[in-house]
This record gives structure tokens, C-alpha cells and sequence, in this order.
């Protein structure tokens, strides 16, 4: 058994990165912030991996952050980067969340990072923060009204009360629910068909796509081609076109 607080596997091109403390629910601490920002930064550096997939060990996704070590002022944050490593920069290249169980507060927040969701279907997610005399400061205070409608964000936020995967789902956090203790495979799955796609379109359409809601309507479209521009004239532009008139599979090499 190891003791590392985030554990990784490759599966194809595919890096599973697992929250490894369920002794306590997979709480957010200071080795879990390292850890996960490594675990990162591998994924965005090795062009061989080009889809991320996030979960928790022992059947819970995170209680949020380990408030024995706010006491103690082991905090899960790592600067520049904020909670867990995640929540201010996300890597560059797709990160799905695989939950089971508990998504709770600084948890939640890690979903919100993510660009997909997989949820079991009893799973909870959550931001009690408010329970505790805290704030949602990860993330969710701002993000959750701009995800999903504003009531139903103010609720989760002043109310504290979790929702299950279902009506998560119906609110747009979460894109599929699975069968309980499937949520890995099915995440897995999901990451496989994003990875037999161009791994330099797919990167740089999540970039476009998270960017454009902060271009203004006159910007836009200049801003978009300085991105996509690169990509139409690649290697793999090349042998995705010549790869389907070829009728075989592309081979890429993300350039």
C-alpha cells in the first residue's frame, strides 16, 4: 500500500488521478494540493496523455478541505494555482470528474474545475461552507450563478443542503449519471472518445470555448482565429484530412 496522497495511472492516453485519502473522505490537505499540481502538470506536459480523469479513492470524491489542518494551518492550496492545485489554473488539456459518493465544499469545487462530470447516481454534490462560518471561496461562490440558474445557486450556496447526482444533472453541473461504483469506467470511456479526437484541436477548442465568455461581441472572432489559426495549418490538420480520405484511423502527434 502507498501513502501518497494523490495517486496516477495511465490508462491509453488517458491520466487517472485519484485522491488517495479515504480514511478521511479524501479531505483536501497540503500533500493532496502538491500532489494534485504535479499530477497536473504531467498531464499537461506529456503529449502522450491528452485527457485527464479526477476521482477520489475508497468510494467518495472529497469532503472538501481538512478542516484539522486549517486549524493547524496545513492548508490545501499551492499559489498561483489555488485549492488542491486546480481551481485557478486547470490544466490546459480536458479533465473530466469521476464521482462516487461525497462531492462536498472544497470537493465541489474541484468538480467545477473540471470540464465534464461523471456521477454516480447516489452521489451528492455540495457547498456547506456556510454551515461552518466559511465561504465557497474556491470557487463556487462565483462560479455555481454562472453554471446554473441563480436560485438554484443561491440555494445550494446560503442553504448549505446537498443535491443528489439526478437533479444535479437536471441543473447542468453533471453530464452523465451512471450505475453506482461505475463512475470511473464510465469517465474513463467518455475520456477515450475525447482522446481518439486531435489532441492540439481539442485542447485549443477547450481554450476557445472557456475564453470567448470574456471577449467582447467587436473582439471575438479576431481573438478566435489568433488561436484556431495555428491548429488549421498543423501536422495533425494534415493527417486528419488525409487520414479520413484514406478511410484508416488518424495517427496523431499533437503538432
Amino acid at each position: 500500500m502507498t501513502d501518497d496522497a494523490v495517486l496516477t495511472e495511465v490508462h491509453d492516453h488517458t491520466l487517472l488521478i485519484t485522491i488517495n485519502r479515504p480514511e478521511a473522505r479524501n479531505a483536501l490537505n497540503g500533500a493532496v494540493a502538491r500532489g494534485m499540481a504535479a499530477a497536473l502538470d504531467r498531464l499537461d506536459e506529456d503529449d502522450d496523455l491528452r485527457v485527464g480523469v479526477l476521482t477520489g479513492a475508497g468510494g467518495t470524491f472529497s469532503s472538501g478541505m481538512d478542516l484539522k489542518g486549517f486549524l493547524t494551518g496545513d492548508l490545501p492550496l499551492v499559489e498561483g494555482r489555488g485549492l488542491a492545485g486546480l481551481t485557478e489554473r486547470p490544466p490546459r488539456k480536458p479533465l473530466i470528474a469521476a464521482i462516487e459518493g461525497y462531492a462536498l465544499a472544497g470537493g465541489c469545487e474541484l468538480v467545477l474545475a473540471c470540464d465534464l462530470v461523471v456521477a454516480a447516481e447516489d452521489a451528492r454534490l455540495g457547498v456547506p461552507e456556510v454551515k461552518r462560518g466559511l465561504v465557497a471561496g474556491g470557487g463556487a461562490a462565483m462560479l455555481l450563478a454562472q453554471r446554473i440558474p441563480r436560485a438554484a445557486a443561491l440555494e445550494l450556496l446560503l442553504v448549505g443542503d446537498p443535491v443528489e447526482a439526478p437533479r444535479a444533472h437536471e441543473l447542468g453541473l453533471v453530464n452523465r449519471v451512471v450505475p453506482s461504483g461505475t463512475a470511473v469506467e464510465a469517465a474513463l470511456e467518455l475520456a477515450a472518445r475525447i482522446a481518439a479526437n486531435g489532441p492540439l484541436a481539442v485542447a485549443v477548442t477547450k481554450q476557445v470555448a472557456l475564453a470567448a465568455v470574456d471577449w467582447t461581441r467587436e473582439e471575438s472572432w479576431a481573438k478566435q482565429s489568433e488561436l484556431i489559426g495555428p491548429v488549421f495549418v498543423s501536422a495533425d490538420a494534415q493527417e486528419g484530412a488525409t487520414a479520413f480520405a484514406e478511410k484508416r484511423p488518424p495517427v496523431w502527434t499533437g503538432r
